[in-house]
């Protein structure tokens, strides 16, 4: 069970995990059509943007109750380039000149939290025909966008603590190897720099006051989505249906995979690029997905329990929809002003 909690939490924030560097469709900065130096391509390329709503495979038109709730990649976008421009500007009151990486650049394969593609395992029959389980291409690729060293003052300002301190080399690595390991702890930033008073939380947390972000609210739906993946696997249609469907995968010759999730882990290649048997595993398991109906009960049965969800906590939920608004609001308000 464990396992199993800890694929379907996996699953429910996937997308916000991979929410890196994005950019807003209409207000984004003029250089928006700057290229990546190293390869030519855009850095920013927003046909490898996800869809608002799936368009093909077993999840098309599909939509959870609670990703009315949760902010579009599109929207966290908007909200992330405005808050890099606030700190850029930010900065430069302090005499120092820092251009950061654009937003957009790396979107993730899906447009929220809820990643309703991959929600209940793979899908698309047209992309598993082609990438087995593996994402396509364009989404396995990384734009690489170069942000100078800071220097110590630098990072104060920018974040309002001190620059944490290279980690030491653990016993029994050789000088030059690399290593996973934290920097060491931070402390208070200066009182000021250049003559002026640094701002609580540095440039980063004056940005985000500046639109009135909240981070946690977010995760609070993600938390309720995860919650529902989880519930729905232990109702008797769920279960009943993963069962034909692992039964199904027998008789195809792909034995003791109790379900979906199982046949992602085996059907992965570590090397990026499938291989004959993984297509083959990917496609079955689509079919049989099909054949079962699977994803339509998995999907009503979810549905039901989001829907609980939501009457449970609309007071809460209802705030962080208005909460984002306004953020947005703010966040297209700041985008358009950068662009002038």
């Amino acid at each position: 069970m464990k396992n199993i909690k800890r694929t379907a939490t996996a699953v429910a924030l996937t997308a916000s995990t991979l929410l890196v560097s994005a950019c807003s469709s209409d207000t984004a900065p003029k250089n928006e059509t700057a290229t990546n130096v190293a390869d030519g391509k855009p850095i920013v390329n927003k046909e490898n943007w996800p869809e608002k709503i799936p368009t093909s495979g077993l999840t098309k038109n599909l939509t959870l109750p609670l990703e009315v709730y949760m902010a579009s990649y599109e929207d966290q976008v908007t909200v992330e380039q405005a808050t890099n421009d606030l700190q850029q500007s930010c900065m430069k009151d302090y005499g120092i000149d820092l251009t950061l990486p654009r937003a957009g650049a790396n979107p993730p394969p899906s447009d929220n939290d809820a990643n309703i593609e991959r929600r209940y395992g793979i899908t698309n029959r047209a992309e598993a025909e082609k990438y087995g389980y593996q994402l396509p291409p364009a989404l396995r690729e990384h734009t690489k966008q170069t942000l100078r060293d800071l220097s110590g003052v630098e990072v104060e300002v920018l974040t309002g603590h001190t620059k944490p301190q290279p980690p030491s080399t653990p016993k029994g690595v050789k000088a030059g190897e690399p290593f996973a390991a934290p920097g060491q702890g931070t402390k208070p930033a200066r009182a000021e720099h250049n003559g002026k008073k640094l701002k609580t939380g540095g440039c980063i947390g004056w940005s985000k006051d500046q639109l009135g972000v909240k981070e946690a609210d977010p995760i609070i739906v993600a938390q309720l989505a995860g919650d529902s993946l989880m519930q729905s696997m232990k109702d008797a249609q769920v279960i009943k249906a993963i069962a034909a469907w692992s039964s199904c995968m027998d008789g195809k010759g792909h034995t003791s995979l109790a379900d979906p999730y199982k046949a992602m882990d085996r059907g992965f290649t570590n090397n990026g690029e499938p291989s004959q048997e993984s297509i083959a595993l990917a496609v079955d398991d689509i079919d049989c997905k099909k054949q079962t109906g699977l994803v339509t009960i998995w999907f009503d049965v979810e549905s039901a329990i989001q829907s609980k969800q939501i009457t449970d906590n609309k007071s809460r939920l209802t705030g962080i929809k208005e909460q984002r608004g306004k953020e947005l609001a703010a966040a297209r308000k700041q985008n358009a002003a950068s662009a002038q």
